[in-house]
């Protein structure tokens, strides 16, 4: 089992290796949730994210003759980065494997730290085996992603620095994927205040720490996809998942609309950017079904690696869920002065047009009527409940709507 001296040791290893970053007060999520809430901001390292911390804890602390012909992982992500940057500090280097649909920015940036990528196979499985191949043909140095003691020590350091900043800290929320980091948090924490609660927490598309608690085993999932795709792993590993058994409070699951919505409100009340991975524990703070903290509640933003493509994604998709974006499907009299007189009723309504288009040739549309895409900028459900209402009054079909 991991011990708060092997954390302690990591800390003294990585000291000045990377940024220790900051723990920020939100002054609004505090009095939205009704209770002290703090960001731990893991998104802000050089690399993106916390895994730097046990990829570079883990490389110290081999021999050199260990690292001599180099490292070698497999990763679609964070780890690629943390392992590429940590190798390149030490004058090591570094061979990555990624699937062959990884995002073109993960693989920019992995290279970008000077390590040599190799696109192999369709899924991450795949691209372990070829990692695992190298590491014996070519006599490289695997770093394990997550289920290893020095990985977990490092990214330990993480809950020495939450309990350093944040003495009275009660409450620690932690994103869940193979269980590196919320075994190592949850041991430096727990050692350090007991009294803390430790709440993990997954994407519901990918709850394997959730599945194997309920069943008291490691249980594989048959797949696992998600927004959180730095999480999104289908077995979490079998030295992390006892320390997850004896110090973690509680599990908990989120969807990925509130994902997508957590992602939203961090970039519009923090001005933080995260992945989805990151946004977790936020997610849940918004939207668990009963009250889910006490205290001085830390939510701990793991990683900020988020292309630009996707953040347009989600934040559409956020808005929609959150009732600001409204798109619907109304059908008219194909008739001159139709559309103006429905964009006069959504003025009055006080809704803004973002996007048009009018069909009268679907089959599906009868003789003499036409279709209109609506998409709607709103200020929340009430609103989208009021442009709906006055559809209605004026006697418009409403055919199709996503909000």
């Amino acid at each position: 089992m991991l011990s708060l001296a092997q954390i302690r040791e990591a800390a003294t290893v990585l000291q000045g290796k990377f940024r220790r970053t900051e723990l920020i007060h939100s002054q609004f999520f505090s009095q939205l949730i009704g209770t002290p809430v703090y960001f731990k901001c893991e998104n802000l390292q050089r690399s993106g994210s916390f895994k730097v911390r046990g990829a570079c804890n883990f490389m110290s602390r081999q021999s050199a003759s260990h690292l001599a012909a180099g490292v070698v992982t497999a990763s679609a992500g964070n780890h690629a980065q943390g392992v590429a940057l940590s190798a390149s500090r030490m004058g090591v280097t570094a061979t990555v494997v990624m699937p062959e649909n990884t995002p073109l920015v993960k693989v920019q940036a992995t290279r970008g730290y000077g390590a040599r990528v190799l696109l192999r196979g369709a899924v991450f499985d795949e691209a372990l085996e070829e990692a695992l191949r190298l590491e014996k043909s070519q006599g490289l140095l695997y770093v394990p992603a997550f289920d290893d003691l020095l990985i977990m020590a490092g990214q330990g350091t993480v809950g020495l620095e939450i309990v350093e900043d944040l003495p009275d800290v009660d409450t620690v929320l932690v994103p869940v994927g193979g269980g590196g980091l919320v075994a190592g948090v949850a041991t430096a924490i727990k050692a350090l205040r007991p009294a803390a609660q430790i709440i993990g927490v997954e994407a519901e598309m990918a709850a394997a720490a959730l599945a194997s608690r309920r069943q008291g085993r490691i249980v594989r999932l048959p797949g696992a996809h998600s927004l959180a795709d730095g999480i999104a792993l289908k077995c979490i590993g079998e030295q992390t998942f006892p320390i997850i058994e004896s110090l973690v409070d509680e599990l908990v699951t989120v969807s990925e609309e509130e994902i997508a919505q957590a992602i939203v409100e961090l970039m519009e009340k923090t001005h933080l950017v995260v992945e989805g991975a990151g946004a977790v524990g936020v997610a849940a703070l918004l939207h668990a079904a009963r009250p889910l903290v006490r205290g001085h509640t830390v939510c701990l933003l793991s990683g900020g690696n988020i292309d630009v493509q996707t953040i347009a994604k989600v934040v559409d998709r956020g808005l929609v869920a959150a009732g600001r974006y409204l798109k619907l499907r109304v059908e008219l009299n194909d008739a001159p002065g139709a559309l103006g007189r429905l964009a006069l009723l959504l003025g009055q309504c006080r809704a803004n047009i973002y996007r048009v288009s009018h069909d009268r040739h679907h089959i599906d549309v009868p003789m003499g009527r036409a279709e209109v895409h609506l998409e709607l900028e709103t200020r929340g459900p009430e609103h989208v409940r009021e442009i709906l209402a006055a559809l209605e009054k004026a006697a418009y079909r409403v055919v199709g709507v996503d909000s």
